[in-house]
């Protein structure tokens, strides 16, 4: 029992794992993979505890490859060119019937040269390579690493997944609790849990310890809520600061106020938060929250997640922290968020409406005798570099997406194109 209980449960096959339907579901890529034994690389992609690590180590046990495993947050270049070599010499044995796996977790932990290290005995077949994280590949793996691994997206797990751990766990016939159980709500379990699998069993393992031998463990939303409260992080050790407390960091950041924001971004690097994400959410944020009321902010914040590259650590906090009052302190804006949401809605509901000809490109003769850019007007010819005409599809009309916000960098935008559509006429 001096397990964690997330240990204790972990599923060994695929067939006792939960959730993530869609890529181990019956007939589904993951699964036919490792049905048939012949696995090709990928990159699992998803907030912890969705079951990364789970996944990795179930198609460990069922494969018929040497399977390696390593850490990007303790292994260096050496640690990843010694397991290379020995996969090398494994590929290479004429008794090898397939290729090694390398499992890396955190692989966005990896540095350029760390992830170039592995691109050749991807590229070669030396190994099989999955990789696991829980940021967006698309800004943390190169780009020749990606192009040679699919990408797969895990998801949080829903209340009914949770519930079938859950069951699993209270009800096993092997002994998983030390207790019994006396189950009256799992509201706020599973509001804690969040779509965690392994929070959820922490938060069992917290409520197993706290209760006296000769007593069940009590499951209710009272109880559960007290405990965490007296306990706040012995069940979340890394969710609680990746998710939460950037969660109020961004909140401080649109509420302006920057002593918070500053509050929070400091919580986040003494708790050892990967400083490129808090970069990141910045950049985030100054385009969907600041926005059109601040376009400066968008570059500030952009050049503060290129300086962290450049700079390091810890001389990073310093541009950071000037990023992060600049965002506080602008006017906001989330005018451009809604009217790219606006304008997919419309998109989703109205389908592929035609390009008009005249907006249409014209490359060949062909086309251009079919009238592909026939009486386009090109507005540099005209005052003020404008000309009426029309841009949407001949069935759209003119949908309004972009409803300008209340502060002066948008009224003056509004104002200005109020004038070009009033003052000019129609060609």
């Amino acid at each position: 029992m001096n397990q964690p209980l997330a240990e204790r449960l972990r599923p060994k096959t695929i067939d006792e794992y939960v959730g993530q339907t869609h890529i181990v579901g019956p007939g589904a890529i993951v699964r036919r993979m490792i049905e048939s034994g012949n696995i090709a690389s990928f990159i699992l992609w998803g907030p912890p505890g969705v079951g990364k690590t789970t996944l990795a180590r179930i198609i460990a046990n069922t494969t018929n490859a040497p399977f390696h495993t390593l850490s990007a947050v303790n292994a260096g270049v050496k640690d990843v060119r010694e397991v290379l070599l020995q996969c090398k010499s494994e590929a290479g044995s004429m008794f090898a019937r397939h290729r090694p796996i390398l499992f890396i977790d955190e692989i966005h932990r990896f540095n350029k040269s760390q992830q170039d290290s592995l691109l050749g005995a991807v590229e070669d077949g030396t190994v099989t390579l999955i990789g696991a994280t829980t940021e967006n590949p698309s800004f943390e793996v190169i780009r020749p690493l990606l192009s040679r691994a699919q990408v797969y997206t895990l998801k949080p797990l829903s209340d009914i997944e949770l519930n079938q751990l859950f069951q699993r766990a209270i009800s096993s016939d092997d002994v998983i609790l030390s207790h019994g159980v006396n189950v009256e709500s799992t509201s706020a379990l599973f509001r804690f849990a969040g779509g965690d699998a392994r929070k959820l069993l922490n938060i069992l393992d917290l409520l197993e310890q706290s209760t006296p031998q000769d007593a069940p463990i009590q499951i209710d939303d009272a109880t559960v809520t007290a405990s965490l409260q007296r306990n706040p992080a012995a069940y979340d050790k890394n969710g609680e600061m990746h998710y939460d407390i950037i969660s109020a960091f961004i909140k401080s950041l649109r509420g302006s106020d920057p002593d918070a924001a500053i509050y929070w971004m400091a919580r986040m690097i003494e708790g050892g938060e990967e400083p490129e994400f808090i970069a990141r959410r910045m950049v985030i944020f100054a385009a969907e929250d600041v926005g059109l009321a601040n376009p400066n902010a968008l570059l500030l914040a952009n050049a503060t997640f290129d300086t962290i590259h450049k700079i390091g650590w810890p001389e990073g906090r310093i541009p950071m922290a000037e990023c992060a009052i600049y965002l506080a302190t602008s006017p906001k804006s989330n005018t451009a968020y809604c009217a790219i949401d606006a304008a997919l809605d419309y998109v989703r509901s109205t389908g592929n409406m035609p390009v008009p000809l005249h907006l249409r490109n014209a490359p060949t003769k062909l086309m251009k005798d079919m009238g592909y850019g026939h009486n386009y007007l090109y507005p540099h010819n005209y005052p003020g570099n404008f000309v009426k005409q029309q841009y949407f599809p001949d069935a759209a009309g003119h949908p309004v997406f972009w409803h300008p916000g209340a502060n002066a960098a948008e009224q003056r935008s509004a104002q200005l194109q109020a004038h070009r559509w009033s003052e000019s006429t129609e060609e």
